[in-house]
């Protein structure tokens, strides 16, 4: 790994400086003790949800931990506005999409971890092959409209926020451990203490979480289809005993990966004859990964008014996805639609394949603060929140070829001289200067949020044949949300927001690229009373310069912009408790969530969207956005025990577009037609799928839970990706047994 020292220094040029101007503030009217000092959130908590000037979601990790649920696009299920489109049915690489925005390796979303940026360069590689698990949570929080003031690069589509294991206020232990279908084990533990002394109060937290599992697909003639993770993780503070009220935090946590993963998919026939098979060809296909990250956080209130936040972190991602992308010369989402090469492909004819390592290295580290002031102008109350954030990241590019020969008895051999050499593919690199001012306005029922965030990227790109590339680029933001809360059972809510997401240097740089830029409007109504709780929200979306993202598509062409797109939709989440608000002893909680969306193209055409094999392929006025389904929706009812608890839970998702292109296979124009784009196995439909799950808990001891469940209880399976390379199915029925220890 390499770090650019001029980066370094201009931090430090700024960090030093101000930091030891904070630190010589003393309090004035300071008399509170230093157990309160919490790191800021983006929601904070379901009580807080709602009072937002805007649409968001918080997920304690009771709610999905209780359901056994470790797959991210399973917790989100639940949250409107939100689309997830798996790839391997454990969602080790999830793609999410909230409104509408492409969410292809969630390139248009901010995603952070205990709010620090956590894709491995979210400027110059926005692509994230990593993605935090959410099974070692505490909680999750997602902004979608009222996201695009605090938190950027990526607003179009909006942020989430993963919290990880908070450190417990007292001597606590946990653990819970299953094992399932396919030899699948999973577990998480930890141990934390928070212990006061006459330095202050120390808090520590130790974990360590780890996935492993054979896998649920068969690979012609043998092979492995699992994967294999381990997480551990170190949390620190110390609040110490001085005048000023304040709080130093570290995190250090690290992620190995192994999966026996692959792009591959299958025909069209064979996904829906034997949805869990794969081509033997891709026997050879691993994804290897790791991933440091850390924090150093410094909090502190000077005076009940006045907070100050301010945190240095440094994050390291390398990956290499050694996997099959050629038969016969041929791209797999091409050759997937000739028989001959689908032999090859299975075994049964020889012929030749090649493999592709893609290397990357990346590297993202900065100082981000923010300053929150409190005060009155009259009977106007105020909460200025100001934030200022440098920030550096790159990737380093890298390929290596391997040419192999299958003999169609099913065996494959490397052909002579490989693997080949590795090549160095480019850099990108960029260095962001980020500052947002934000202005909480209360005037007694009324709450209003305007603000404005501006972002500054220094960019450069190096390409395969060293040639640089450099330039500028901007990012605007500004928006005004407002919330009227009637009484304590009414709030209304909506607000106006710009958004932006911005390509990579060598899209910026060599293609001309520009920024996607969106214009979102919302409002909203909130109800509780009781054990009933209600939310209904409308938004709308105007999308201009779309950027048709490459990732995952492997032909190593910039992304490009698209045109533009309209989406609108409807959100409701309705959750009531009968047994509470009967009070018949026991709980029956019982949720509906639903999502209605339409995402069209306007002013494009096929040429504009990318004649290629992007995303947005053959997209034209009127064509669907790919993989934003009409209609989602999720329900579930529980039965809740003194010491014991059932849940049922349904998902659905209406058919939706693999493509820009919508209906007759391009296959099928007329050889006439320009700007069509190539016949590919990635268009086609996205199948409706409906799934329910049956998961309990039964507490034996004060200590001791015991946990189990089974997942698409009728083993239904349909297409739910055609991308990377072609058709793929969702996960088969799975069942989970285990059982819960905390002392």
């Amino acid at each position: 790994m390499r770090i650019n020292r001029n980066n370094i220094q201009r931090l430090a040029s700024v960090v030093v400086p101000v930091v030891g101007l904070v630190g010589s503030v003393r309090a004035q009217d300071f008399v509170e003790s230093l157990d309160t000092l919490e790191p800021l959130t983006v929601v904070g908590s379901l009580e807080s949800v709602w009072e937002l000037p805007g649409s968001g979601a918080y997920v304690d990790a009771e709610e999905f931990r209780e359901r056994g649920l470790t797959n991210l696009g399973q917790v989100l299920a639940r949250v409107p506005g939100v689309y997830v489109r798996d790839e391997d049915g454990f969602s080790h690489f999830p793609n999410i999409s909230l409104r509408g925005a492409d969410g292809t390796r969630n390139e248009k979303l901010t995603m952070m971890e205990d709010g620090i940026l956590t894709a491995p360069s979210p400027y110059s590689a926005p692509a994230a092959y990593y993605s935090p698990k959410v099974a070692r949570m505490s909680g999750l929080e997602v902004l979608k409209g009222s996201s695009q003031v605090r938190y950027g690069p990526h607003t179009t589509g909006g942020v989430i926020n993963f919290l990880s294991t908070e450190i417990p206020e007292e001597r606590a232990f946990f653990s819970r451990t299953t094992y399932g279908s396919d030899n699948t084990f999973f577990n998480h533990t930890w141990y934390g203490n928070t212990v006061e002394t006459e330095a202050g109060v120390f808090g520590y937290l130790l974990e360590l979480h780890s996935h492993t599992g054979d896998g649920f697909r068969e690979i012609d003639g043998g092979g492995d289809s699992g994967f294999d993770m381990v997480e551990p993780m170190l949390k620190l503070f110390w609040e110490p005993d001085t005048a000023l009220k304040q709080r130093i935090e570290m995190k250090v946590g690290y992620t190995t990966f192994d999966a026996d993963e692959t792009y591959m998919g299958l025909t069209e026939a064979d996904v829906r004859a034997t949805p869990n098979r794969r081509y033997a060809a891709t026997a050879f296909d691993q994804f290897t990964s790791e991933q440091w990250r850390s924090y150093v956080k410094w909090i502190a209130e000077p005076t009940d008014a006045l907070r100050f936040e301010s945190a240095v972190y440094y994050n390291e991602f390398s990956r290499n996805w050694n996997k099959l992308d050629q038969v016969g010369g041929t791209a797999l989402h091409q050759a997937l639609l000739n028989p001959a090469l689908v032999n090859i492909l299975n075994g049964t004819a020889a012929g030749g394949i090649r493999l592709t390592g893609n290397l990357r290295d990346h590297q993202a580290y900065g100082w981000q603060n923010q300053a929150n002031i409190q005060f009155d102008t009259g009977s106007v109350a105020h909460d200025l929140a100001i934030g200022l954030r440098f920030h550096y990241d790159r990737v380093d590019a890298m390929q290596q070829r391997t040419a192999m020969t299958g003999n169609g008895l099913g065996g494959f051999t490397l052909n002579p001289g490989q693997p080949g050499p590795i090549a160095f593919n480019g850099i990108n690199e960029a260095f962001a200067t980020a500052i947002y001012i934000e202005d909480e306005i209360k005037v007694g029922k009324l709450t209003l949020r305007p603000g404005l965030r501006y972002e500054m990227l220094d960019l450069e790109f190096t390409a395969s044949n060293r040639v640089q590339s450099s330039g500028d680029e901007s990012l605007f933001a500004a928006g005004i949300g407002g919330n009227y809360e009637f009484n304590e059972n009414h709030t209304l809510f909506g607000g106006i927001y710009q958004g932006v997401a911005s390509p990579s240097p060598q899209a910026y740089l060599t293609a001309g690229t520009e920024n996607e830029e969106s214009l979102g409007y919302e409002i909203g109504y909130r109800h509780r009373r009781d054990a009933f709780k209600a939310e209904l929200v409308g938004f709308y979306t105007d999308f201009d310069q779309l950027i048709s993202t490459d990732a995952g598509f492997g032909f190593g062409a910039p992304s490009q912009n698209a045109g533009e797109a309209d989406v609108i939709g409807l959100e409701s989440l309705v959750e009531y408790d009968a047994g509470e608000s009967l009070d018949w002893g026991v709980g029956l909680p019982m949720y509906v969530s639903a999502t209605w969306t339409s995402a069209e193209f306007k002013n494009t055409t096929a040429a504009v969207a990318g004649g290629g094999d992007a995303v947005y392929a053959g997209g034209r006025d009127g064509n669907e956005i790919p993989y934003v389904p009409e209609w989602k929706l999720a329900a579930g009812i529980g039965v809740a025990g003194e010491k014991w608890g059932v849940n049922f839970d349904m998902t659905y998702t209406s058919t939706a577009w693999g493509t820009g292109w919508n209906g007759t296979p391009r296959v099928d124009i007329p050889a006439t037609a320009v700007n069509e784009g190539v016949p590919t196995s990635r268009d086609g439909k996205i199948d409706a799928l409906l799934l329910f799950d049956l998961t309990g808990h039964y507490q034996v001891t004060e200590n001791v839970k015991l946990v189990g469940g089974v997942q698409n209880i009728f083993d239904n399976q349909g297409i739910v990706s055609r991308i990377p390379e072609g058709p793929r199915a969702n996960a088969p029925r799975m069942w989970f047994t285990g059982m819960e220890l905390t002392f």
